[in-house]
């Protein structure tokens, strides 16, 4: 019997937006090749943005894929520029990013706190890594260390996490090409072209001003345009309110179609310290993906509830709510109002009326100068944060929190003032 052929690990990704992307190493091979990772082929980038943006159907493993290759080319312009960072360092950075979104769940961040209570996916990715770790003999230990801040080299965890990181610059070109919203496109390109080490920190180049504001200004433009887009904003609460229903049911004790992952989780809603304390909950949560929350509200249109299936069935059939932003959050007399004419309406008690009458609010703040500032160095050595470079637009324009209460209901009923 022939022997079996060694695996090609050194992989080419045809990115849309990039090119070929390599994946430069055995370990980072295997680490694509794993069932946590490939999961993110089935979650989706930007929850139900598809229902708006027909073309946004990207998913995690593709930004997981794009955010490493701009990191690739971060650690090239920064080793051109003399900054000292061993082959050790290059591929822990590379997986630490790759991994930086392993714990996303079903539909991203529409469901982030419905099936786990208060468990932000941050902490779900880094009990992965953790777990991975144990897996690859101890080989992560310097990447979670990247992950996590607590590595020398500060300025590697601020490749992944800070106000102009790689995970921003590829989510916001790539969202931005499947979306069709031009106007959101950045240069990565010249930012990364930009990019230093001075005092430990990471910086870019005083002469990158001009692309950071451009920056700035697309990441204001996507915020509006897709990621608080009003239908957006209409469909993923609806999607939360179904999940919340079923959870509701399967507490009570009734039967619902679902995976036993999904039946699960929906009965007990773990918090945080149950879900990191139970090692077999992270075991259920890594088995979820998008297809198992749309074939469950695919079957649950038929169900007995008439709460349960009359929002499964809108979404399915794309019937969402009406969505309307307001001055003020809605009183308590309106919402009443509201519920009374879907109980009326709907033939549905009062009880069950205000799973109709959904509530929220759409927040933004492009640029956080309260955080670690974005840091820009000057020819002759002096480093600034961005707030104090006079060339740029003021930036009160984008570090000004935008906050806009919003209220959705059954497009088929007035609204009530």
């Amino acid at each position: 019997m022939p022997p079996v052929p060694a695996t090609n690990k050194f992989k080419l990704f045809n990115d849309p937006i990039y090119g070929f992307i390599s994946l430069p190493s055995e370990r980072i091979f295997d680490l694509v090749e794993h069932p946590y990772f490939q999961r993110l082929r089935r979650i989706s980038q930007l929850g139900l943005s598809y229902l708006v943006y027909p073309g946004a159907y990207h998913t995690r493993f593709h930004h997981a894929l794009g955010a490493m290759h701009l990191m690739q080319k971060a650690i090239q312009v920064l080793r051109r520029k003399g900054i000292e960072i061993t082959d050790s360092e290059e591929e822990s950075a590379q997986i630490a990013i790759l991994l930086h979104d392993v714990g996303h769940g079903p539909f991203s961040h529409a469901l982030e706190h419905t099936l786990l209570d208060g468990v932000h996916h941050e902490t779900v990715s880094r009990l992965i890594m953790r777990r991975l770790n144990d897996e690859f003999n101890g080989q992560l230990t310097e990447a979670i260390a990247i992950f996590e801040g607590s590595h020398p080299k500060r300025f590697l965890h601020e490749l992944i996490s800070s106000q102009l990181d790689m995970d921003r610059m590829d989510y916001l070109k790539r969202d931005a090409f499947y979306t069709g919203v031009i106007e959101g496109a950045i240069n990565s390109d010249r930012l990364l072209e930009m990019l230093h080490v001075a005092d430990g920190q990471l910086v870019l180049e005083h002469k990158a001003i001009t692309s950071i504001e451009k920056f700035l200004m697309s990441r204001s433009l996507m915020y509006w345009q897709v990621y608080m887009h009003k239908t957006v904003l209409s469909a993923e609460h609806m999607l939360v309110e179904v999940l919340r229903r079923a959870s509701l049911l399967a507490q009570r004790g009734e039967t619902l179609f679902a995976g036993t992952e999904l039946a699960t989780l929906l009965r007990r809603r773990p918090n945080h310290d149950e879900f990191t304390r139970e090692p077999e909950l992270l075991d259920l949560f890594t088995r979820l993906d998008d297809s198992d929350i749309l074939s469950a509200i695919k079957q649950w249109q038929s169900h007995s509830d008439p709460v349960l299936s009359a929002l499964s069935r809108r979404i399915i059939e794309r019937k969402l709510f009406r969505i309307k932003f307001l001055e003020t959050p809605l009183t308590a007399a309106d919402r009443a109002k509201l519920e009374t004419s879907v109980a009326s309406s709907m033939g549905l008690s009062q009880e069950d009326a205000s799973h109709f009458v959904l509530e929220g609010i759409a927040t933004n703040k492009t640029y956080a100068s309260d955080k670690q500032e974005i840091k820009l160095l000057k020819r002759n050595g002096q480093i600034i944060p961005l707030t104090q470079a006079s060339e740029i637009l003021p930036l009160s324009v984008y570090s000004q929190v935008i906050t806009r209460p919003f209220v959705c209901w059954p497009k088929e009923l007035p609204w009530i003032r």
